[in-house]
């Protein structure tokens, strides 16, 4: 079975690697760059598992620019295109996804489309009355970045958000490519798939903000912070999972979907959901106040990347970190060896280690690796665990 998708980041790139293991499967991609990587067998996205798959795996995958050719005698659609949020709007931007159901609809396509991008609550009930010839389905994405292939290989759960026949037919066809065979799914309105989604990442960052704030607590009266969360992670209904502190929680995910489900709110009464966005700033303000008042001249920013394992800065935490220490006139370095410019916000990049540690009297390094080790006198991190 032919099956396209369009959009290759984090999700589609995933999906589409695991949906070729048993079909064919063409990926549309407006970048030539991409395109090319992905026929020549690389990851255009830093994932080790999604290069290992390319390069040794039997796999019946390509990538293409052209729409009609993508589209051609293929029955399933995935959207997976990127819905940045709209400060202006209070909401996700969901053009590019509504670009690619408009050209869709003006083609001979029968077969189903699956909204993999996230969105807000109500988004597909709403394009599906516009394309009342079209058969649109919503299945939310639970990947992290980094290990993006894997874990849609290896899902907690997979959420069909539609009692359509053709939408529990891909349920099956997705569950099918996956390592576990014994993989829970639930069958929803498509409301209620995009609620799942929005409320299940918003818990996520709560979670992460209320270890940030307990670290900023411990930070600021000089306690343990180790020895506080082990005491707490070891109650069971606690556990010692998304306990690590962090400069922040950033990303694709975690920022956009909050505003999102805060939004969707409207005249709902809520007060969490809004504070753990409120959290998050002060979370960085803190941070960014301490490191102005160290007296280290020369201060070196260890990755721009929110985690390890990861090429996206996007949302990161310490890039509010690094515009507060600017405006405070400190002097920054930044290694990041994925940077292939000279300056990043007009500051200094490196891409050798050795120099970049030899430069600096103070780093600040959101997660801890091995690289740092022997100048860890003069790192400064919030990772207690060493994970993300």
């Amino acid at each position: 079975m032919k099956i396209t998708v369009v959009g290759m980041g984090y999700v589609g790139l995933s999906n589409a690697i695991a949906l070729a293991q048993r079909n064919t499967v063409s990926v549309l991609e407006i970048s030539s760059e991409k395109v090319d990587l992905l026929n020549d067998r690389k990851s255009p996205i830093v994932d080790s598992l999604a290069s290992k798959y390319l390069k040794k795996k039997s796999i019946d995958i390509s990538a293409t620019t052209s729409a009609q050719e993508a589209y051609k005698n293929t029955k399933y659609i995935l959207i997976c295109t990127p819905t940045n949020y709209n400060e202006k709007d209070n909401s996700f931007d969901t053009s590019s996804i509504k670009s690619v159901i408009r050209d869709i609809s003006k083609t001979k396509f029968k077969g189903t489309i699956i909204i993999r991008s996230t969105i807000p609550i109500g988004f597909t009930n709403e394009i599906q009355k516009k394309y009342k010839n079209l058969n649109i389905a919503f299945f939310p994405e639970f990947l992290r970045e980094g290990s993006a292939l894997d874990d849609t290989l290896n899902p907690s759960r997979i959420i069909c958000g539609s009692r359509h026949p053709h939408a529990k037919r891909f349920l099956k066809i997705l569950s099918g490519c996956s390592s576990n065979k014994d993989i829970p799914t639930v069958v929803t309105e498509s409301n209620e798939a995009e609620a799942i989604k929005l409320f299940a990442n918003t818990y996520l960052a709560m979670r992460v903000a209320f270890f940030n704030e307990l670290d900023t607590f411990a930070l600021s009266k000089s306690l343990n912070v180790k020895n506080i969360i082990d005491g707490i992670s070891m109650d069971s209904r606690i556990g010692n999972h998304y306990n690590n502190p962090s400069f922040g929680y950033g990303g694709y995910c975690l920022p956009k979907d909050t505003k999102q489900l805060a939004s969707n709110y409207e005249m709902i009464p809520q007060e969490l959901i809004k504070a753990t966005v409120i959290s998050n700033k002060k979370r960085k303000s803190y941070l960014a106040k301490f490191l102005t008042d160290h007296p280290a001249k020369k201060i070196g920013v260890y990755k721009l990347a929110m985690k390890q394992g990861s090429d996206n800065w996007r949302e990161s935490a310490v890039l509010e970190i690094i515009k507060k220490l600017k405006i405070a006139k400190k002097e920054i370095l930044i290694y990041e060896p994925h940077f292939d410019k000279k300056t990043f916000m007009g500051i200094k990049v490196f891409n050798d280690l050795n120099e970049f540690k030899q430069n600096c009297d103070l780093i600040i390094a959101n997660r801890v690796e091995d690289g740092l080790m022997d100048v860890a006198n003069k790192v400064f991190t919030r990772d207690i665990f060493g994970n993300n």
